[in-house]
């Protein structure tokens, strides 16, 4: 089984402040992770260490089989799928929906003069089907509804067939109804055996879907605990994660968790 993420010891220190301090871990080529923890926790910093986008002050990220400062990350970040926030505001609200996902090709924001073959555009609609948003494929990106928004993104982070799929907090800012048809569309590519690695990064374990095999609690930019998803989520685990008491309960794969 291939390793698709494997730290050592990663920590990433900025303007004085440790945001990730001394993390091991190792994602396999099967695994679907969630990433938990409050705000302040490093969950956004580790993601960015995952989509070669920083690169630790001290330790050793290895991606793909290659070590972070020994690559060509732009040969490297094709390989990897990043929904975020960030990436949606640099989006352009004009362009077209097929667009917003094709241009992954090409790691661009916004077509120019670049070519697409037609394998290149029959994936881009495969993909919109499978999220289910074929029929916005001629709308403008500024046009959608927020979990519209959130469903291009997806499209467009799996339009290379990437190795690792990194989610940032992809149902922030979903109403009940949204949230859950996202999650639902998670589940499946969860599920999917011939999906990729998978990182999800979530402050709430009511959007962790069914099919997550793992878990990594944060507090503090350490961790809290980690591996097995029902041998890792615990109340304990996670009342120490949000340093308060917890209660947690699991139904048909689903989680719920309240202050006691």
């Amino acid at each position: 089984m291939a390793i698709v993420v494997d730290l050592a010891g990663v920590t990433i220190v900025r303007g004085g402040s440790t945001l990730v301090d001394d993390i091991t871990w190792r994602v396999d080529e099967t695994d679907r992770w969630v990433v938990i923890g409050p705000n302040g926790a490093g969950k956004t910093t580790l993601l960015q260490v995952l989509a070669a986008q920083i690169h630790p002050t001290s330790g050793v990220a290895g991606l793909l089989g290659e070590v972070l400062g020994t690559v060509d990350v732009f040969e490297l970040r094709p390989r990897i799928g990043l929904t975020s926030a960030a990436l949606a505001e640099r989006i352009p609200r004009a362009e077209r929906v097929h667009d917003v996902v094709v241009s992954a090709s090409y790691a661009v924001l916004g077509r120019w003069r670049e070519e697409y073959d037609g394998l290149d555009h029959e994936r881009a609609n495969e993909l919109l089907a499978q999220m289910r948003i074929d029929s916005l494929a001629d709308r403008t990106f500024g046009t959608l509804s927020e979990g519209e928004r959130k469903r291009v993104q997806i499209a467009r982070a799996l339009m290379t067939d990437p190795e690792l799929l990194l989610l940032d907090e992809p149902a922030a800012g979903l109403d009940l109804a949204g949230r859950e048809a996202l999650v639902r569309t998670l589940s499946e590519l969860a599920l999917d055996e011939y999906a990729p690695a998978t990182v999800l990064v979530t402050h709430h374990v009511e959007e962790i879907p069914e099919g997550i095999t793992h878990a990594l609690l944060l507090r503090g930019g350490r961790v809290v605990a980690v591996g097995e998803l029902r041998d890792t989520l615990t109340a304990d685990n996670l009342s120490a994660t949000f340093d308060m008491p917890l209660e947690l309960t699991e139904s048909d794969g689903r989680w719920v968790a309240r202050a006691v």
